[in-house]
């Protein structure tokens, strides 16, 4: 998989890109990163790629030339794939699990930094670029937006994580939120770790860990679809477990 990166600030993303897992991967060659810098291709020797935007307003707008030119030329370097544009932006829909796992089937995407008030929505639409967004805030510019849609879809990558198993162990991977976790010493602060976490008995661990992550999940994110796609099997084992914890509680 390649991704290649549009943006006023090279470093920045090559620099986070390099490190913890992600700079593993990328040394591993489990996928691609082609960073563009934007200037490269203004529309004059001065390195202009922005401009006022028109109808008046504060601030200054990415023109589309120079972002259209850089989106040309790496649609052009990697012809033989079909390029999937992504600018990152505030207004778009916003990133989650099911995305990141359908990003993670692409061969090429492009990741569209914007920044100042944003880029001209010429751009947007010539290379019918898809708006995604990590929230509802707003940044100073989309490199950071851009290293977390990356970080998110490499893990989803062969190779990038230990086994298999990993994903549908985390938050999310199975459209619920992971249950509360514990290291050592067994008791901290006089807080205990759950004596069936250090029982041994893999099935009752097991029975433990999924009710809790229902548990977690209804009371912090009740619109997760994992939910609903629960058995009724499933929910009376969480509701087995729950109402044994709070009876010997």
């Amino acid at each position: 998989m390649i991704f290649s990166v549009l943006t006023l600030f090279p470093d920045m993303i090559r620099n986070a890109a390099g490190v913890s897992i992600l700079g593993r991967a990328l040394a591993e060659s489990r996928f691609e990163l082609d960073v563009v810098n934007i200037r490269d291709f203004a529309v004059n020797d001065y390195g202009k790629v922005d401009d006022q935007i028109y109808g008046g307003g504060t601030g200054m707008l990415l023109m589309a030339e120079p972002l259209y030119q850089a989106a040309k030329a790496q649609c052009a370097k990697y012809s033989e794939m079909p390029c999937h544009v992504i600018y990152l932006s505030p207004r778009g829909r916003k990133l989650d699990q099911q995305m990141v796992e359908s990003l993670a089937g692409k061969s090429h995407v492009m990741l569209v930094c914007g920044h100042y008030e944003g880029v001209d929505e010429r751009f947007l639409e010539a290379t019918q670029a898809v708006e995604v967004s990590i929230g509802d805030y707003v940044l100073t510019g989309g490199e950071l937006p851009a290293l977390v849609l990356m970080d998110a879809v490499a893990r989803r990558l062969p190779g990038v994580l230990p086994s298999a198993d990993a994903f549908e162990d985390e938050s999310h991977g199975a459209g619920l939120l992971a249950e509360p976790q514990y290291t050592r010493p067994a008791v901290w602060q006089e807080r205990a770790v759950p004596p069936v976490l250090l029982s041994g008995h893999a099935a009752k661990i097991a029975a433990w860990r999924k009710a809790r992550q229902i548990e977690t999940t209804i009371r912090r994110r009740p619109d997760l679809d994992g939910l609903r796609r629960l058995s009724e099997e499933d929910w009376r084992a969480a509701f087995d477990v729950l109402s044994k914890e709070t009876d010997d509680g």
